[in-house]
């Protein structure tokens, strides 16, 4: 977490936007004489534009951005007029919560409307936002789409030179087999069960415990990785409690040092997202008692009361990713994992058909995918390789099923360098190689048992015995061979797979 890599300083660059982008949404806002409520509210959905839309391309971004409102604006506008109205309130809420998880399974940009109707409601509870405020919420959230948008994709339109990575496709299914319907039917039962549990405990700051379960469920998909999430929320939350105590305390909602480090805690949030979610959770409670201490209501109380609704949110979600349609952390991974090796085969094809002299055959995008794969892989088997994971010897193995796939994600972008370079010729010992490549992945991918059990493939073509060649071409084929003939080991094998009875 203190030396991720950040090529190009890409996350440098996006986390200096989104301060800048929030600082004027936030400048706007009081510039145009509103409220303290409706500038919060116009600096959070200047976030949440910068945080959660992810599209692939510039304008399915600004398409997204520009639909915020239609997700948000009907959410706002119930939320304030259900204010005092418990049961329907909460029965609202739940909705919401059904719907914005659902929404996941149009890809990034159902995603991102799922989350910014949530984060109105739950805005909105935030802020005890009442009726007669709404026009001026709705002022601030659409200037600060508009301040957000403008730094974006005018002022600083980073995505121009480095286009955005893709998203890869979420996994397949019809019905009660597709991820996003379990999931959205996982995060309701949870957020019914924190709601009451959260209203016992607080009948003011019951939705931490809502907000608390909602977050843990973004961005997972098996329990495994519900569990780990909940586990680093928790701890980023403790973390950020004490910070809160020694800083944001002392400060006693002072303006001026106040919006200095509540904008360096935004750029923790979006400089340490993709390295340390506990890191992330640290930044974001720094900040919500900063913007508690703003609105005069800080005190060592609230922070505690923060972990102990923290803490009832994490629970519900463990308990219902156990016990409501469960996704086994196997399963996920299995799949990722298949997904991976099959990117391999098709960038091998495609690089052995342009060396072949195919003009239209390019292996590039399939290497492209393949890193995007191997990032939702590392996710899978995150729970396997967690530190405080007891089951030394599955953490082993799925260590170097990472460490492997990394190998074959690495020669399969110096055979995409090779194959578009003009002046490449074919060799003829390239087919054999590419076949062995092809039939090495048809080996693992087989449904036999996937990470289940069954025999490792015999070694009879290994190239893991002969020495690279001299073409370079045939050298990254000799490593794409060894390193899928070593994963045979930790995927299958005769004695039951850790992988497997990770669950």
């Amino acid at each position: 977490m203190f030396v991720a890599p950040d090529p190009g300083r890409l996350r440098l660059r996006n986390s200096l936007r989104a301060v800048a982008g929030i600082g004027l949404a936030v400048t706007v806002a009081e510039l145009c004489g509103l409220s303290l409520t409706a500038s919060i509210t116009g600096g959070l959905a200047a976030l949440l534009a910068l945080f959660t839309v992810t599209d692939a391309d510039v304008r399915a971004q600004r398409i997204t951005t520009a639909l915020l409102p239609v997700a948000g604006f009907p959410v706002l506008a119930l939320a304030t007029s259900l204010h005092g109205i418990a049961l329907a309130r909460d029965a609202a809420f739940l909705a919401v919560v059904l719907g914005g998880v659902y929404a996941r399974r149009w890809g990034p940009r159902g995603h991102a409307l799922g989350i910014f109707a949530f984060m109105s409601f739950f805005t909105t509870q935030f802020l005890h936002a009442v009726p007669a405020q709404l026009p001026e919420l709705y002022a601030a959230v659409g200037l600060a789409l508009l301040a957000a948008g403008t730094v974006r994709f005018l002022l600083w339109p980073i995505e121009r030179r480095t286009p955005p990575a893709a998203v890869p496709p979420g996994l397949p299914g019809r019905g009660l087999a597709r991820p996003t319907t379990r999931q959205a039917l996982q995060a309701t039962a949870a957020c019914a069960v924190a709601l009451s549990l959260g209203q016992f405990f607080s009948e003011d700051r019951w939705y931490w415990a809502v907000g608390t379960t909602w977050w843990i469920f973004v961005n997972t998909t098996s329990r495994g990785e519900t569990l780990v999430r909940g586990f680093r929320r928790v701890l980023g939350t403790v973390i950020g409690i004490a910070v809160g105590l020694l800083i944001a305390i002392p400060l006693h909602g002072a303006p001026a040092p106040t919006a200095a480090l509540v904008a360096v805690c935004v750029f923790g949030i979006f400089y340490t997202a993709a390295v340390s979610y506990s890191w992330m959770m640290l930044a974001v409670t720094v900040m919500a008692g900063l913007l508690y201490g703003l609105l005069g209501v800080l005190n060592p109380a609230l922070l505690v009361l923060r972990l102990v609704e923290t803490g009832v949110g994490a629970v519900c979600a463990a308990l219902a990713v156990v016990l409501v349609l469960p996704v086994t952390t196997h399963a996920t991974n299995d799949a990722w994992i298949q997904r991976a090796l099959r990117c391999v085969h098709a960038a091998t094809a495609a690089a052995a058909a342009r060396l072949a002299g195919s003009p239209t055959a390019d292996p590039a995008p399939h290497a492209a995918e393949l890193e995007l794969l191997l990032a939702r892989v590392r996710m899978a088997l995150a729970p396997l390789v967690h530190p405080l994971s007891p089951f030394r010897d599955r953490r082993a193995r799925a260590r170097r099923v990472i460490d492997l796939l990394d190998d074959c994600a690495r020669e399969v972008r110096g055979l995409a360098a090779i194959a578009a370079d003009p002046s490449a010729s074919h060799d003829a010992r390239l087919a054999a190689a590419c076949w062995r490549v092809e039939a090495a992945v048809e080996a693992l991918t087989a449904p036999i048992t996937g990470l289940g059990h069954g025999h490792a493939p015999e070694r009879t073509s290994a190239a893991a015995s002969r020495p690279p060649q001299a073409e370079p071409a045939l050298a990254h084929l000799h490593g794409l061979e060894t390193a899928l003939t070593e994963l045979a080991h930790p995927l299958r094998s005769d004695r039951p797979s850790p992988l497997v009875s990770a669950g």
